[in-house]
């Protein structure tokens, strides 16, 4: 009998530490227009193209999976044309259409939790790209806090800096899923549990 609840120790403890793990996900983007709002960088109308990682699934793409937005803080420093710092803040969403395979419907909401930068790159046919990078953290659906970089890469048309509006070339980020509460106290109450069974095993 002792042997019996070891093993199922062995077997529980396991489980709810697969449980506690942290998973990753990453995904991609393009399209879509960034511009300037009255309270920082905003991206609309870009299209989810690919998703790896999430809910268990392996690698999934298409032409369009769904939506990506997001919206910066208030500048804080530099320019617009030549390389700037935005406020953490604003909001940040991946959205699902339902293709295949993948969820309709909020998949990913969260906000910068650090100063985003905004950084102009000089290409060799003299046009100017901007990258655009910060840390992001929010809830997935079905549960469980997310965070983690992401980099959104955007051109102007033409020689100009950025003004006002740019289309968006294309980008993505790594995000880590850490386990909701009740999967926390799975585990803690999976070692109660056993805790208990040795106890009175002891006794007999």
């Amino acid at each position: 009998m002792f042997k019996k609840t070891v093993l199922l120790a062995v077997l529980v403890g396991a489980l709810s530490l697969a449980a506690f793990a942290d998973t990753q996900f990453s995904y991609s983007d393009s399209g879509g227009r960034l511009w300037i709002g009255p309270t920082g960088l905003r991206l609309s109308g870009a299209t989810l193209q690919s998703v790896n990682g999430i809910f268990g699934l392996g690698l999934i793409s298409g032409a369009n999976l769904g939506n990506v937005s997001f919206s910066t803080g208030h500048l804080l420093s530099g320019s617009l044309q030549t390389g700037a710092i935005f406020a953490a803040g604003g909001s940040f969403r991946i959205v699902g259409n339902g293709q295949d395979g993948l969820a309709r419907g909020l998949i990913f909401s969260g906000t910068f939790t650090s100063p985003v930068s905004w950084t102009l790159t000089t290409l060799a046919n003299g046009k100017y790209d901007y990258i655009l990078s910060g840390s992001v953290s929010g809830t997935i659906r079905g549960g469980g806090t997310t965070s983690g970089i992401i980099s959104q890469m955007s051109f102007d048309t033409g020689t100009g800096y950025f003004r006002q509006l740019t289309g968006n070339q294309g980008g993505g980020g790594n995000l880590v899923v850490a386990p909701e509460a009740g999967s926390l106290s799975m585990l803690a109450m999976s070692f109660i549990g056993i805790g208990g069974a040795m106890w009175r095993k002891a006794r007999l």
